[in-house]
């Protein structure tokens, strides 16, 4: 697709910087990218954590993967270069919020490498946190409240990652949490602790 239809346009600068914004809140703008298979617990936790960080003063935002498909992605399917499509977008979202100051909390499948590693690329080193939910394909069906697995290995749906289409783990992602051993109370503790170790928690910024 192509890179801008747009050749006129230009960058303004905000007065407020998002260093500003970081000293206000007393927080690094930074995103969690949760990436996995469906059912993976990927939004499960996602919330999880953020329910975590809200209750203890933190701001913070879920990006669903679902939710955003119901509007700014509704135009949008499932083949390779929708799917590219989607991510190149949320990417562009996450990059504005993370200036925000926000910490982000994003649940998309995400399958392909190259489109996180884009993602990554927008954002300042540092500013990103590749989250692998690691979950067995079968757990993942076990847990599928839509039905789901069921239609795509029919045949219904067309392209299902981890069916029909393929999903590219990540090869050194900054935290994996094991979704089909561990409970969401503990995956949700190990991201919080790593966060606090990378000083992304730090009312002295």
């Amino acid at each position: 697709m192509e890179k801008t239809k747009s050749s006129n346009t230009v960058w303004h600068n905000a007065a407020i910087t998002k260093r500003d914004r970081e000293k206000r809140f007393g927080q690094r703008g930074v995103v969690l990218w949760f990436t996995g298979l469906s059912g993976s617990g990927k939004s499960t936790v996602a919330n999880a954590v953020e329910n975590r960080l809200f209750e203890m003063g933190y701001h913070t935002y879920v990006l669903d993967g679902d939710n955003v498909r119901h509007g700014l992605n509704s135009d949008l399917g499932f083949s390779e270069t929708d799917r590219t499509e989607n991510i190149r977008r949320l990417s562009e979202l996450v990059h504005l919020f993370t200036d925000a100051g926000l910490i982000v909390l994003s649940a998309f499948i995400s399958p392909y490498r190259k489109d996180r590693e884009n993602a990554r690329k927008l954002l300042n080193t540092g500013d990103f946190f590749e989250v692998f939910c690691r979950c067995d394909i079968s757990e993942c069906e076990k847990r599928d409240p839509k039905g789901l697995y069921n239609k795509a290995r029919a045949g219904e749906i067309p392209e299902f990652t981890g069916i029909s289409s393929s999903y590219e783990k990540p090869e050194n992602p900054e935290i994996i949490i094991n979704t089909d051993k561990d409970r969401v109370e503990k995956c949700a503790e190990k991201i919080i602790a790593h966060l606090k170790k990378e000083g992304v928690l730090n009312r002295n910024i």
